[in-house]
């Protein structure tokens, strides 16, 4: 094995100890207000409507998996833990067909290759080892004229630091990459995978405590509008199509 194979398996395999060694409460399903404004930005940004096919990677537990697949989409969810998948599977309880594939998304079984309408990644990109070959692989797996969104961290918020510091279980080793989540890096990576049309938007304001209160998403809705920070919003739509 070559050295540079040798590092990306030691990193797939520090990541799934990172998500399997220890008790995130987090990423557990809830259907929160938070987690669903989430999801509801990440749905307009790229039109997907009820019916279309979408395959969510880095899926985890499936807490935003189970909300596309309440909202009506075809929903298949990757992730590179068995553990986690089976963890997905138990909050399912079978009440939606939800295909699992145990997979890292570069090595993708071919007879994935171009099935889906959307690739939607919530927080993973920041957690891969290479994004020019990952953009690569949610690329071949979207049929032409598909569209790739990614949610993740702005790292211009100053607020990721602390939390990263403060909450149990968090490790910068592991978090890290969300330094990489900028405009003058994902962009050319996008470019790279040989996808168009790449966009950014920027969302949110309040943490989860504030955010998940009725007084604090309508007052969260008024300050983001604001050119002044919009800058450093902390949550990010990376959006990119495979070219028809």
């Amino acid at each position: 094995m070559s050295t540079a194979l040798r590092e990306f398996a030691k990193h797939n395999q520090f990541q799934c100890d990172y998500y399997e060694g220890t008790n995130k409460p987090k990423m557990r399903p809830t259907g929160s207000p938070y987690l669903r404004r989430h999801v509801a930005e990440l749905l307009r940004a790229g039109g997907l409507v009820a019916g279309d096919r979408v395959l969510e990677v880095g899926c985890g537990m499936g807490r935003y998996t189970l909300l596309l697949a309440e909202l009506g989409l075809h929903v298949e969810a990757m992730d590179m833990s068995a553990w986690l998948l089976e963890r997905l599977d138990e909050f399912n309880s079978g009440r939606f067909e939800i295909p699992l594939h145990c997979c890292d998304l570069i090595e993708h079984p071919p007879e994935m290759a171009g099935r889906f309408d959307a690739v939607v990644g919530f927080f993973m990109l920041h957690h891969v080892h290479d994004l020019d070959h990952c953009l690569a692989g949610m690329g071949r797996l979207v049929r032409p004229g598909g569209k790739v969104l990614l949610l993740e961290p702005n790292p211009f918020n100053p607020l990721y630091y602390p939390q990263i510091l403060l909450t149990p279980g968090m490790k910068w080793q592991a978090e890290r990459g969300m330094l990489r989540m900028r405009r003058r890096d994902v962009f050319p990576a996008f470019d790279h995978a040989g996808l168009v049309s790449v966009n950014l938007t920027r969302f949110g304001f309040f943490p989860p405590f504030l955010a998940n209160r009725g007084w604090g998403r309508a007052l969260e809705s008024r300050l983001e509008r604001f050119p002044l920070w919009q800058w450093m919003l902390p949550f990010q739509i990376f959006l990119a199509t495979r070219p028809e």
